[in-house]
Parts: structure tokens; C-alpha cells; sequence
């Protein structure tokens, strides 16, 4: 493998083709907008949370084909040696209007303005689809989560099966934007300044061969943070085991931190774990359930007043199993000035470089307007643009924000929207209106 090939390379082929043959005509330099919006909902959704927005600017400011990557380009005589050769001048030159990382977005509302030479806005087009569309994915069924969990915390654990590196990456970091309390995932907690957590695995206990001494060589290890997976032979005798351990750390000045159940009924055996602590005297610690949960089992676990004080949550989470994909898509909306939109039955796109204005009240979402990007704005104050400018001639003009600061502005914008638009079984649909001003003919 040449770990020199760089992602600018990922592209689909067709991109190259299309800009070969633009290239030759002459018409390279014609200013063109893409606009990226998600179209529909899957099944229970009625919202997106726009994430990836930082890591797409990032990507779009450091482009540039490598030596390595031309060298395939030529290699494999798919294009023409002139055509390459002008790829290998070129970097991304062009500005970006977006939401800013964590906003609530609805179908149809662009999340995402490219505007530059039409090459270059045309070659990005699978990496940008890429990082945005996985980020707002896995932020949007984490937003799920954390609203099933009615704030008790919930932990990434997803990392080993997810689609991919990237994706486990990604899924720690929009998790986390989303609500989550930190990952298992160590790479995603150093780059992204993540609380790192982690337990323990059934294959720990086996290699010991007797569960009690396996606990207590661990709590020796980790006085202070130590959780105890009870579920690797029998749930109950693993808590009683998990209560002499407790017990002798506070003997010892510590404290048991908590245990994990990760089988079986985690309604009935919760509540049984519950009890048991409690009458050991254990009262603050506490229990977590893991183990294919997703939105609706948290939602059911909750509704059965299990006593649950937190979740790990994973491959349900991390492949968003109950809706796999967003409907993403980048299109040509203007081009030198003019319209540009699709009529094809069922994908017909809004031409015209566009802006969406949210409306407010008693801090509410209320409404949402998609119109011309240089069309006056709604004369109401309580009218707010979404999209601001993100990157000028190639380079990123905003300021670069911690990771906290989109997940605040996740708690806010989902403190902003009403019930009836959250629910996780049949929401209302949110309403966006299409300005007069954008011609549809």
C-alpha cells in the first residue's frame, strides 16, 4: 500500500472524467456553487445534526494532488498527461459558506455552499460527502441516544464495529459533540480531547479462572476507578463477588466504582444488582448496561424504571443500525451566475446559491426559510442566517473551536426544538419554506 497517496486522490473516477473533458473545452475557470443538503428523512428521523463541517474546511484547505498521487494518475491511463499535469498545479482556491458544527438542519436545507472554478469545486465533491455525511449521521443517532437516556450518561463503545477506522474515529468524536460522556476509543480521545473510559472484557475474567480473584487483582491495579464486568458466568454471583471487592476497597480507604452488566434481562437483573449493593451497603455504586442497546432499548429500560445509571453503547450506535445512510448529495446549484437545477422526477434540486433563516420564539425553533443567498433576509428580527462564511480563497476564516463548543450548541439547538419534532416513533415534520424569490421554472 502507498501511504503516500493522499486524500485528495479520494474521489470517484467520473469526477476526473467530467473535469477532463470541462478542461478541454475551456471552461475550467467558470465560478460554480454546490450546495450539500440531505434529502428525506429515514424511518423515525425528522432531524439531522450538522456535523463534520470543522474536519471538511480542514480537508478542503490543505487539497492538493501529491507527487504520489499524480504518479498513480499517470500509471493508470485513465486521463490525458496534459490533464494531469494541470491537476498536479492546482489546490482548492474557492470560499464556503456552512452551519457551524452542530446545528439542527432539516431535508432540502444546504448545510454546505462550495463556491469556485468548476474543477475544483467538482473534485472534492466524494470527501466532502464523505466526512459530512458520516459525521451527521453518528451525531444524529447519538442526539437519539442521549435524549432516550433522559440525562444519565452514555459512554462510546463502538469503535470495534463500526465500518472502518474512520468511522469509529468519527463515531467517538460526533457522539461526543452529540452528548456522550466520553469514548473507549484511546486514538479519538487523544486527537479529539475526548474523556477516555474503559472497563473491562469477559476474556480478563476467563484468564483468570476464578471471577473473585480476577476482580480483585483489578481493583488492586486501579483502586480508584475500578468497574467490575459481572456477567462473564453468572450475573448475580458476579455481583456478589463484586460486593466482597467492594467491600474490601473500603476497607482500604477506596471506593468499588461500579459494575457492568452486559447480558440478559438489564431491567430485572439491575434491579436485583440494585438491591444486593444496597443491602451490602454499597449504595454509590453504580451500574451500567451494555450490550446492543440503542435508543429504543435505553427508551424500554427506562420505561421499566431498571436501575440503570449509565449506558455503553455500541454496534447499534456505531453502524446507526436502524437507519445506515443518509441520503446525501452536492449539486451544481449556479454557475457563472446563472441557475443551475435538476428537473429529474423525485431529485429535482433548488437552484441559486442559497441562505436558510431560522426563526425563534420564546426560544423555539418556529420555522425555517430557504432562499437566495443574496436576497434580503425576512424583515423580522427573530430571523437568524445559518450559514456563515467559513473558508475565503482557500483559506478557513473562522476561528478554530474546541470540540466543547459544538457540544453545547447541540444541547441548545435540541433544547430549541420541540417535543413533538423529537420523538423517537413518528415525529412531526418540521416546517421549511422554499422563499418566492428562488425560481423553480
Amino acid at each position: 500500500m502507498n501511504n503516500q497517496i493522499s486524500d485528495a486522490l479520494h474521489l470517484d473516477l467520473y469526477e476526473l472524467t467530467m473535469s477532463q473533458a470541462m478542461w478541454h473545452q475551456g471552461i475550467t475557470n467558470q465560478t460554480a456553487t454546490f450546495s450539500m443538503f440531505f434529502r428525506g428523512y429515514p424511518t423515525n428521523r425528522n432531524f439531522y445534526i450538522a456535523a463534520g463541517i470543522d474536519q471538511a474546511l480542514q480537508f478542503l484547505q490543505s487539497f492538493r494532488f501529491t507527487d504520489a498521487d499524480i504518479k498513480y494518475l499517470k500509471s493508470s491511463n485513465k486521463l490525458s498527461t496534459e490533464f494531469i499535469d494541470y491537476l498536479a498545479s492546482i489546490s482548492f482556491s474557492g470560499d464556503v459558506r456552512a452551519m457551524q458544527e452542530g446545528t439542527i438542519v432539516f431535508s432540502n436545507e444546504p448545510l454546505l455552499e462550495v463556491t469556485a472554478p468548476l474543477i475544483e469545486a467538482q473534485i472534492v465533491e466524494t470527501m466532502l460527502l464523505t466526512i459530512v455525511s458520516t459525521a451527521s449521521l453518528l451525531a444524529t443517532k447519538a442526539a437519539r441516544i442521549v435524549k432516550a437516556s433522559q440525562n444519565k450518561p452514555v459512554f462510546d463503545f463502538a469503535s470495534r464495529r463500526t465500518h472502518g477506522t474512520y468511522a469509529g474515529l468519527e463515531a467517538a468524536r460526533s457522539s461526543y459533540i452529540a452528548g456522550f460522556q466520553g469514548t473507549s476509543n484511546l486514538k479519538a480521545a487523544a486527537i479529539y480531547d475526548i474523556p477516555a473510559i474503559g472497563t473491562m472484557a469477559h476474556s480478563y475474567v476467563l484468564t483468570f479462572g476464578n471471577e473473585l480473584e480476577a476482580f480483585r487483582a483489578y481493583a488492586k491495579q486501579f483502586p480508584e476507578s475500578t468497574t467490575l464486568l459481572v456477567d462473564t458466568y453468572n450475573t448475580v454471583e458476579g455481583v456478589k463477588n463484586a460486593i466482597t471487592v467492594g467491600k474490601e476497597m473500603k476497607e482500604q480507604g477506596h471506593k468499588l466504582n461500579a459494575i457492568r452488566i452486559d447480558s440478559g434481562d438489564l431491567a430485572r437483573l439491575s434491579l436485583k444488582a440494585r438491591h444486593m449493593l444496597d443491602d451490602a451497603g454499597l449504595h454509590d455504586v453504580r451500574i451500567i448496561a451494555s450490550g446492543g442497546l440503542d435508543e429504543y432499548s435505553i427508551h424500554n429500560l427506562i420505561s421499566q424504571k431498571a436501575a440503570i445509571d449509565a449506558f455503553g453503547v455500541g454496534t447499534r450506535f456505531g453502524t446507526s443500525a436502524d437507519a445506515p445512510y443518509i441520503d446525501s448529495l452536492y449539486k451544481l446549484v449556479e454557475l457563472d451566475g446563472r441557475p443551475i437545477f435538476k428537473r429529474s422526477e423525485g431529485k429535482a434540486t433548488i437552484p441559486w446559491a442559497k441562505q436558510v433563516y431560522r426563526r425563534y420564539a420564546e426560544n423555539q425553533m418556529v420555522g425555517d426559510i430557504i432562499s437566495k443567498a443574496d436576497s434580503p433576509p425576512p424583515s423580522a428580527k427573530e430571523w437568524q442566517p445559518l450559514l456563515q462564511q467559513a473558508m475565503s480563497n482557500g483559506k478557513i476564516t473562522q476561528t478554530t473551536q474546541h470540540i466543547n463548543s459544538a457540544r453545547i450548541r447541540v444541547a441548545q439547538q435540541i433544547a430549541a426544538l420541540p417535543e413533538r419534532y423529537q420523538s423517537l416513533q413518528n415525529p412531526d415534520t418540521f416546517h421549511v419554506q422554499i422563499n418566492e424569490n428562488i425560481t423553480l421554472k
